[in-house]
Protein backbone atom coordinates (compact mmCIF):
# COMPACT_ATOMS: atom_id res chain seq x y z
CA UNK A 1 0.00 0.00 0.00
CA UNK A 2 3.35 2.30 0.74
CA UNK A 3 4.46 1.79 -2.36
CA UNK A 4 1.41 2.36 -4.32
CA UNK A 5 0.45 5.61 -2.66
CA UNK A 6 4.15 7.57 -2.87
CA UNK A 7 3.78 6.18 -6.52
CA UNK A 8 1.02 8.17 -7.02
CA UNK A 9 2.44 11.02 -5.11
CA UNK A 10 5.83 11.02 -6.46
CA UNK A 11 3.82 10.93 -10.43
CA UNK A 12 1.01 13.54 -9.99
CA UNK A 13 1.93 15.06 -6.39
CA UNK A 14 -1.74 16.94 -5.56
CA UNK A 15 -3.15 16.03 -8.38
CA UNK A 16 -2.96 12.62 -7.77
CA UNK A 17 -6.04 13.13 -4.75
CA UNK A 18 -8.57 15.23 -6.31
CA UNK A 19 -11.24 14.00 -4.15
CA UNK A 20 -9.08 14.23 -1.31
CA UNK A 21 -8.24 17.84 -2.02
CA UNK A 22 -11.70 18.79 -2.36
CA UNK A 23 -12.87 17.10 0.68
CA UNK A 24 -10.58 18.76 2.95
CA UNK A 25 -11.07 22.38 1.83
CA UNK A 26 -14.83 21.58 1.71
CA UNK A 27 -14.31 20.61 5.72
CA UNK A 28 -12.47 23.87 5.87
CA UNK A 29 -14.50 26.07 4.14
CA UNK A 30 -18.18 25.16 6.54
CA UNK A 31 -15.47 25.34 9.21
CA UNK A 32 -15.05 28.99 8.48
CA UNK A 33 -18.19 29.92 7.27
CA UNK A 34 -19.85 28.28 10.50
CA UNK A 35 -17.61 30.50 13.19
CA UNK A 36 -19.12 34.29 10.87
CA UNK A 37 -22.09 35.84 12.05
CA UNK A 38 -25.09 34.32 10.43
CA UNK A 39 -22.79 31.49 9.46
CA UNK A 40 -23.91 28.99 11.22
CA UNK A 41 -27.54 29.54 10.36
CA UNK A 42 -26.62 29.27 6.75
CA UNK A 43 -24.56 25.81 7.59
CA UNK A 44 -27.60 24.31 9.50
CA UNK A 45 -30.08 24.84 6.72
CA UNK A 46 -27.77 23.31 3.83
CA UNK A 47 -25.57 20.77 5.69
CA UNK A 48 -26.83 19.95 8.74
CA UNK A 49 -28.64 17.06 9.54
CA UNK A 50 -30.72 15.86 13.01
CA UNK A 51 -32.85 12.71 13.74
CA UNK A 52 -36.15 15.14 14.08
CA UNK A 53 -35.74 16.11 10.38
CA UNK A 54 -38.18 14.72 7.96
CA UNK A 55 -36.49 11.91 6.65
CA UNK A 56 -36.35 13.62 2.43
CA UNK A 57 -35.07 16.44 3.97
CA UNK A 58 -32.15 14.79 5.93
CA UNK A 59 -31.58 12.52 2.77
CA UNK A 60 -30.75 15.82 0.78
CA UNK A 61 -28.67 17.34 3.40
CA UNK A 62 -26.73 14.43 3.81
CA UNK A 63 -24.09 14.24 1.25
CA UNK A 64 -23.38 18.00 2.45
CA UNK A 65 -23.28 16.68 6.06
CA UNK A 66 -20.51 14.68 5.47
CA UNK A 67 -18.64 17.78 5.21
CA UNK A 68 -19.35 19.88 7.75
CA UNK A 69 -17.45 19.32 11.19
CA UNK A 70 -18.19 19.54 14.56
CA UNK A 71 -18.53 23.00 16.38
CA UNK A 72 -16.91 21.75 20.00
CA UNK A 73 -13.71 19.44 17.92
CA UNK A 74 -10.66 21.22 16.64
CA UNK A 75 -11.12 21.14 12.75
CA UNK A 76 -7.59 20.33 12.03
CA UNK A 77 -8.01 16.64 13.34
CA UNK A 78 -10.81 16.17 10.90
CA UNK A 79 -8.94 18.24 8.11
CA UNK A 80 -5.73 15.87 8.83
CA UNK A 81 -7.97 12.31 8.90
CA UNK A 82 -10.13 13.22 5.68
CA UNK A 83 -6.49 14.23 3.62
CA UNK A 84 -5.02 11.27 4.92
CA UNK A 85 -7.59 7.83 4.61
CA UNK A 86 -9.29 9.89 1.24
CA UNK A 87 -6.15 10.40 -0.33
CA UNK A 88 -4.88 6.42 0.62
CA UNK A 89 -8.63 5.59 -0.53
CA UNK A 90 -8.76 7.07 -3.90
CA UNK A 91 -5.68 4.96 -4.94
CA UNK A 92 -6.54 1.92 -2.95
CA UNK A 93 -10.13 2.13 -3.84
CA UNK A 94 -10.81 4.42 -7.24
CA UNK A 95 -12.39 7.77 -6.58
CA UNK A 96 -16.14 5.82 -7.33
CA UNK A 97 -15.19 3.25 -4.80
CA UNK A 98 -14.15 5.42 -2.65
CA UNK A 99 -17.17 8.07 -2.32
CA UNK A 100 -19.58 4.88 -2.78
CA UNK A 101 -18.25 3.80 0.88
CA UNK A 102 -17.84 7.56 2.75
CA UNK A 103 -22.05 8.55 1.40
CA UNK A 104 -23.31 5.21 2.08
CA UNK A 105 -21.60 4.60 5.50
CA UNK A 106 -22.86 7.85 6.29
CA UNK A 107 -26.35 7.56 5.12
CA UNK A 108 -26.42 4.17 7.01
CA UNK A 109 -25.11 5.67 10.31
CA UNK A 110 -28.19 9.11 9.31
CA UNK A 111 -30.64 6.51 9.31
CA UNK A 112 -29.28 4.54 12.16
CA UNK A 113 -29.91 8.01 14.30
CA UNK A 114 -33.87 7.60 13.60
CA UNK A 115 -34.48 3.98 13.81
CA UNK A 116 -32.64 4.68 17.38
CA UNK A 117 -34.72 7.31 18.56
CA UNK A 118 -37.98 6.13 17.02
CA UNK A 119 -37.71 2.73 18.81
CA UNK A 120 -36.58 4.53 21.99
CA UNK A 121 -34.72 4.16 25.35
CA UNK A 122 -35.99 1.03 25.74
CA UNK A 123 -33.77 -0.87 23.50
CA UNK A 124 -30.57 -2.30 23.48
CA UNK A 125 -29.78 0.33 20.52
CA UNK A 126 -32.29 2.79 21.53
CA UNK A 127 -31.86 6.70 22.05
CA UNK A 128 -33.99 9.15 24.26
CA UNK A 129 -36.49 11.55 22.19
CA UNK A 130 -33.90 14.50 22.97
CA UNK A 131 -30.90 13.06 20.66
CA UNK A 132 -33.40 13.62 17.76
CA UNK A 133 -32.37 16.99 18.01
CA UNK A 134 -28.47 16.73 18.45
CA UNK A 135 -26.58 18.13 15.33
CA UNK A 136 -25.00 15.04 13.75
CA UNK A 137 -22.79 15.91 10.75
CA UNK A 138 -19.33 15.32 10.49
CA UNK A 139 -16.99 12.75 8.53
CA UNK A 140 -15.95 10.38 11.61
CA UNK A 141 -18.25 7.36 10.03
CA UNK A 142 -16.84 8.07 6.46
CA UNK A 143 -13.36 7.54 7.92
CA UNK A 144 -13.90 4.59 9.77
CA UNK A 145 -15.51 2.91 7.08
CA UNK A 146 -13.07 3.87 4.32
CA UNK A 147 -10.11 2.58 6.70
CA UNK A 148 -11.85 -0.91 6.93
CA UNK A 149 -12.21 -0.98 3.27
CA UNK A 150 -8.60 0.16 2.39
CA UNK A 151 -7.46 -2.61 5.54
CA UNK A 152 -9.80 -5.26 3.45
CA UNK A 153 -8.32 -4.60 0.09
CA UNK A 154 -4.55 -4.34 0.98
CA UNK A 155 -5.03 -7.55 3.37
CA UNK A 156 -3.73 -5.22 6.62
CA UNK A 157 -5.58 -7.40 8.78
CA UNK A 158 -4.14 -6.21 11.68
CA UNK A 159 -5.39 -2.97 11.19
CA UNK A 160 -8.46 -3.97 10.74
CA UNK A 161 -9.13 -5.51 13.46
CA UNK A 162 -7.63 -2.38 15.49
CA UNK A 163 -9.98 -0.27 14.24
CA UNK A 164 -13.29 -2.47 14.86
CA UNK A 165 -11.90 -3.28 18.43
CA UNK A 166 -11.46 0.77 18.86
CA UNK A 167 -14.89 1.86 17.64
CA UNK A 168 -16.39 -1.11 19.98
CA UNK A 169 -14.73 0.34 22.43
CA UNK A 170 -15.62 3.61 22.53
CA UNK A 171 -19.22 2.38 21.50
CA UNK A 172 -19.22 0.64 25.37
CA UNK A 173 -17.14 3.31 26.97
CA UNK A 174 -18.58 6.45 25.78
CA UNK A 175 -22.32 4.79 25.04
CA UNK A 176 -23.60 7.81 22.59
CA UNK A 177 -24.97 8.57 19.23
CA UNK A 178 -21.46 9.22 17.44
CA UNK A 179 -20.01 6.03 19.11
CA UNK A 180 -22.68 3.71 17.76
CA UNK A 181 -23.19 5.69 14.46
CA UNK A 182 -19.06 4.54 13.98
CA UNK A 183 -20.01 1.32 14.89
CA UNK A 184 -22.60 0.76 12.26
CA UNK A 185 -20.32 2.02 10.00
CA UNK A 186 -17.84 -0.11 10.47
CA UNK A 187 -20.59 -3.09 10.16
CA UNK A 188 -21.50 -1.48 6.70
CA UNK A 189 -18.24 -1.03 5.58
CA UNK A 190 -17.18 -4.97 6.17
CA UNK A 191 -20.47 -5.74 4.32
CA UNK A 192 -19.33 -3.69 1.73
CA UNK A 193 -15.45 -4.75 1.41
CA UNK A 194 -16.88 -8.23 1.39
CA UNK A 195 -19.43 -7.89 -1.24
CA UNK A 196 -17.21 -6.21 -3.76
CA UNK A 197 -14.71 -9.31 -3.17
CA UNK A 198 -17.49 -11.88 -3.50
CA UNK A 199 -19.17 -10.48 -6.37
CA UNK A 200 -16.67 -7.24 -7.44
CA UNK A 201 -15.74 -9.16 -10.80
CA UNK A 202 -18.33 -11.71 -11.05
CA UNK A 203 -20.52 -9.51 -13.78
CA UNK A 204 -17.39 -8.48 -15.81
CA UNK A 205 -15.86 -12.29 -16.13
CA UNK A 206 -19.79 -13.57 -17.14
CA UNK A 207 -20.01 -10.42 -19.79
CA UNK A 208 -16.40 -11.62 -20.65
CA UNK A 209 -17.29 -15.35 -21.13
CA UNK A 210 -20.31 -14.31 -23.03
CA UNK A 211 -18.67 -12.70 -25.30
CA UNK A 212 -15.60 -14.69 -25.92
CA UNK A 213 -18.79 -17.42 -26.74
CA UNK A 214 -20.49 -15.28 -29.27
CA UNK A 215 -17.10 -14.64 -30.83
CA UNK A 216 -16.42 -18.21 -31.46
CA UNK A 217 -19.99 -19.08 -32.76
CA UNK A 218 -19.69 -16.03 -34.89
CA UNK A 219 -16.62 -16.92 -36.68
CA UNK A 220 -17.99 -20.56 -36.68
CA UNK A 221 -21.03 -19.56 -37.86
CA UNK A 222 -19.16 -17.49 -40.79
CA UNK A 223 -16.34 -20.66 -41.19
CA UNK A 224 -19.55 -23.07 -42.49
CA UNK A 225 -21.45 -20.19 -44.03
CA UNK A 226 -17.65 -20.43 -46.49
CA UNK A 227 -17.60 -23.88 -46.98
CA UNK A 228 -21.02 -24.05 -47.52
CA UNK A 229 -20.62 -21.85 -50.53
CA UNK A 230 -17.81 -23.67 -51.71
CA UNK A 231 -19.73 -27.21 -52.12
CA UNK A 232 -21.69 -27.88 -55.11
CA UNK A 233 -25.90 -27.88 -55.01
CA UNK A 234 -27.07 -30.72 -53.00
CA UNK A 235 -23.88 -31.69 -51.54
CA UNK A 236 -24.02 -32.72 -47.58
CA UNK A 237 -22.21 -30.54 -45.13
CA UNK A 238 -20.49 -33.06 -42.68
Amino acid sequence: MYQTVRGAVVRKRFAAFPLATGATFLILLFSVVQHLPGGERFVNHIGVVRASLPLDLSLLRTPLSLYVPALDLPVWGALAQVFVVFAIAEVVLGRRMTLVVAYTCTLAGTLFARVGVAIGPGHLFGFPKWVAYVRDTGPSAAVVALAICIAFRTRAWFTATLVVVLMVGEAVLLPNLAGLEHVVAVITALLIAVSVEVFGDFWPRVLAGVGAATSVATVASLEVAKEARRRPAGAVIP
